[in-house]
């Protein structure tokens, strides 16, 4: 129960649930109890009553008296189907507030894990794959509902039953009563052995589950590869292997309660056979009733599934300890990026590195070196290099997806870690190297992330800026066209024109373009590139790109090379240095001269 405590602060939150749930238990117990007393007097009624009839044989007091004896026995019958109907008013009120309880619970405590995965940075994404989150928040969570609902309201029960039950089996025989209770040590034993087996397994399952929607998670999102290099029987063999193994483990689990349950079932059974030979010695020796034997085969059955269940219970608690303890492991996992001070202000769009060195986290891959520059407001940076260079970890530091633990980032001279993180990405406009889309709609997409309504002249305005507009129109719903789940009803360089309608609709003052033009070709890059000239205009702008063309519209460009800077300066400054920068210019340029000529020659094919 030690992880459980986690859930303590929900069941306080919700106590007039519980409150009044346990009332509602006590009660419906209670009705619970009274027909077996109703039958034992009905049965002594007939018993005692019998011999008096039949004595009557041959007489008119006969008919009279079957009368009057019929109505008693009908009396009986009507209060225990009173006392029935009572008992299940009583229980739909233990289920509309234990069971609602639990579902309420569980909407909090999904919210809470959602809410936290989100304030988590991109380290511990690299770390845990999708899959396993996914279950976390899914499955794990509906294991710990278990124990919310059915394991208190079951739990209950018992432990209510018990208490009122069995001072009432004391008070008519005491004897009688130790009997009854005679197999209930063993069955505690059993559960406390089998308890364990349960817990450890459990735990395996879920792990196995995890490992499951992982893989499930990635055949899907990269079906596309599958297809293409058509190994989609290896992948289902992959999956049935996997399955396989979860199916191996639920099993094992499955054969320890279903020999859990006939063990249980096979205790209560003894109970009732020692009830029904020890009453019939006291009926014997004439300190009890026939009807009190009747009572108190009544008063065990009624502890039949509340024992019974005692297993299941158990089970349940188990189960939902080893989620919890899982939910819990990434609950503790505390945000790293966090501000203290919450500044929060309009930015005007400095931004400058001051000995900057990066080394991931995760992976202890130095990224970045003692870097250093200073772009002013409304003037735009170009970062040029190859692959690997670190160009878009600079991205990532603006952004603040990540912290420096050498040197310092300031934006308008104001160290990056004073701002309000909502506060400064609301004023950033970021398209991605890896472009994300929504399976929405291309205007919600558009429309994405910002706080205020947009207008529809404003979205396709910024779809027009994106050298978007006229693909949208193609589309048979225009911008209510639905992309398919991560876009993929659109081409790669529709994808990335969306996102960069997307970055520029809210209109922020600090622009990154995280090489973002990789997927469009050399004449709409060259329509998208004029496009942002105007866009640019008056705002702070960071343009990643490996690609040279991309840097001409910048006021200055940087050469990253093993994530120090080499070169620095304007377009024309860099091609008279001689350097990686002239290097890099003219192999794309020879090598966008050779596709135009190749296109030229085929064309007149």
């Amino acid at each position: 129960m030690k992880e459980l405590k986690y859930l303590n602060k929900y069941l306080l939150k919700y106590k007039y649930h519980l409150l009044w749930g346990i009332v509602f238990v006590i009660i419906s117990n209670i009705f619970q109890i009274i027909p077996a007393q109703l039958v034992r007097h009905a049965i002594d009624l007939v018993i005692e009553n019998i011999r008096i009839y039949r004595s009557f044989a041959n007489l008119s007091l006969q008919e009279n008296f079957y009368g009057i004896f019929a109505q008693g026995i009908l009396l009986y019958a009507g209060l225990i189907l009173l006392m029935a109907l009572l008992r299940g008013f009583f229980l739909y009120l233990v289920r509309q507030t234990l069971i609602v309880m639990s579902r309420l619970i569980e909407f909090d405590l999904k919210n809470e894990i959602f809410t936290h995965y989100q304030a988590l940075p991109l380290s511990f994404y690299r770390k845990n794959n999708t899959g396993d989150l996914m279950n976390r928040i899914s499955e794990d969570v509906s294991r710990v509902r278990m124990y919310l609902g059915p394991a208190i309201m079951y739990g209950l029960q018992l432990i209510t039953l018990f208490l009122i039950l069995i001072p009432v089996m004391f008070t008519i025989s005491a004897k009688l009563t130790w009997y009854a209770l005679i197999p209930l040590p063993l069955l505690s034993l059993s559960i406390y052995l089998v308890n364990n087996t349960i817990e450890r397994r459990s735990e395996r399952i879920q792990q196995s589950q995890s490992r499951l929607s992982t893989f499930v998670q990635e055949a899907f999102s990269g079906i596309r590869v599958l297809k293409s290099f058509n190994r989609e029987a290896e992948s289902i063999a992959s999956f049935e292997k996997a399955s396989d193994h979860y199916k191996a483990q639920s099993l094992r689990l499955t054969r320890v309660q279903a020999l859990f349950f006939p063990l249980i079932m096979g205790l209560i059974g003894l109970s009732t056979i020692l009830t029904v030979y020890a009453g019939s010695t006291e009926v014997i020796n004439g300190n009890l009733s026939f009807g009190h034997i009747a009572e108190f085969i009544i008063y065990v059955n009624l502890l039949t599934w509340p024992v019974t269940s005692l297993g299941y219970t158990s089970s349940l608690v188990q189960r939902a300890e080893a989620s919890q303890k899982r939910i819990n492991e990434f609950l503790k996992t505390q945000p790293t990026i966090f501000s203290v001070k919450k500044l929060q202000r309009e930015i005007k769009g400095k931004v400058e590195f001051d000995h900057v060195s990066f080394t991931y986290p995760d992976t202890g891959i130095k990224a970045l070196t003692d870097v250093s520059f200073v772009i002013n407001p409304g003037e735009s940076l170009a970062i040029i290099g190859t692959t690997g260079s670190g160009k878009s970890t600079v991205s990532n530091l603006i952004t603040r997806l990540y912290d420096v633990r050498e040197g310092e980032i300031r934006i308008d001279d104001i160290p990056i870690a004073d701002y309000d993180l909502t506060s400064l990405r609301s004023q950033i406009g970021y398209v991605p190297q890896d472009v994300f889309l929504f399976s929405e709609s291309i205007r919600n997409n558009i429309a994405f992330g910002g706080a205020k309504q947009l207008s529809e002249e404003q979205i396709i305005q910024a779809a027009q800026d994106a050298d978007v507009y006229q693909n949208i129109l193609a589309f048979p719903h225009g911008l209510d066209t639905r992309v398919g789940e991560r876009g993929i009803t659109l081409s790669g360089g529709q994808k990335q024109r969306v996102s960069i309608a997307r970055a520029i609709v809210h209109e922020p003052r600090i622009l990154i373009l995280d090489d973002a033009l990789s997927a469009v070709d050399t004449k709409t890059e060259n329509t998208i590139l004029n496009s942002l000239k105007r866009i640019m205009k008056d705002r702070t702008t960071v343009i990643v790109s490996h690609r040279v063309s991309s840097a001409k519209l910048a006021n200055k460009i940087i050469v990253l090379v093993d994530g120090r800077i080499v070169e620095q300066g304007t377009h024309e400054t860099l091609l008279k240095n001689n350097g990686v920068y002239r290097e890099l210019y003219e192999k794309q340029v020879l090598g966008d001269e050779a596709q135009v000529s190749e296109g030229n020659t085929i064309q007149n094919t």
